[in-house]
Order: structure tokens, then C-alpha cells, then sequence
């Protein structure tokens, strides 16, 4: 039941993204940065993620300033999706708001710069129809 509390929960997040979601977002939306498929709030285990691109496995953070005393949680959080196969970028809200074309060009960088929009590596592929199934494993304990 735990991957539907977290669905009803990214709805919500969904919902009341912060400015510098909603800034990074009008970039990653509609396949905006080199064709990727960018979706937004998504569960991930117990997890859910700001920005992921599935297809690539990437995933992208912005962080407020509660992030600075959760630095521990965030570490653990990063290492569970990196042993899922995710690479994780974290930006902090005022790069994404001052520093956007900073914030997008490690995110370019990160897909494989303009390899990709050519179509010579990595194509982005599909994301599965439920990420819940995709990514389950058993939930660990606290």
C-alpha cells in the first residue's frame, strides 16, 4: 500500500511545486532539453523524486534550505538511487532561480550533451507504466 500513499502524495506535490520547480520544469516538460522525457514527482520506492528521467536514469533535485539540516537523509536517499541504477544532480532553489542556464548545462552534460539530441548514443526510452512495480523491493527497515 505503500506505493499508493506515495502516488497520492507526488499528486499532491505535484500540485505545489516550488518557483524554482516550476521554473526548472517549464525547461524539462514536453521533451524541452535534447528530446528527453522528464516526468515530475514520481515514486520511486519509498522515495519520490523531484525530476526523473527514466530513460537515462536521471534524476534531478532542487533543494531548499531544509535541505541543509537533512543532509544525512538526503545522503541515504541518494545512495538507495544510485544502487537502484539512478544517476542523482541536486541544485539548490536559488541556482535554479539566478543560475538556470548553469542548472541546465550539468543537466546537459549529465544526458550526454548534444550526443543524444543527435541520436549517436543513448536514446531515451519509454518509461514504464507504473515506476511503483518497476522499482519494488522490500521496504527497509528504519
Amino acid at each position: 500500500m505503500e506505493c499508493h500513499r506515495n502516488t497520492s502524495f507526488a499528486r499532491n506535490l505535484r500540485r505545489s511545486m516550488t518557483d524554482a520547480e516550476m521554473q526548472l520544469w517549464q525547461h524539462l516538460r514536453n521533451r524541452r532539453l535534447l528530446g528527453f522525457k522528464f516526468r515530475r514527482q514520481v515514486p520511486l520506492g519509498k522515495f519520490i523524486a523531484d525530476f526523473v528521467c527514466l530513460g537515462a536514469k536521471l534524476i534531478i533535485e532542487v533543494d531548499g534550505g531544509q535541505h541543509a539540516e537533512r543532509e544525512s537523509e538526503d545522503r541515504y536517499r541518494t545512495d538507495w538511487l544510485t544502487r537502484e541504477g539512478f544517476r542523482v544532480l541536486r541544485f539548490w532553489n536559488d541556482d535554479v532561480l539566478l543560475r538556470t542556464d548553469s542548472v541546465l548545462e550539468s543537466i546537459i552534460a549529465a544526458l550526454g550533451g548534444n550526443e543524444h539530441a543527435q541520436g549517436r548514443s543513448l536514446a531515451p526510452n519509454r518509461s514504464p507504466s507504473s515506476p511503483c512495480g518497476t522499482f519494488s523491493r522490500k521496504r527497509e527497515k528504519d
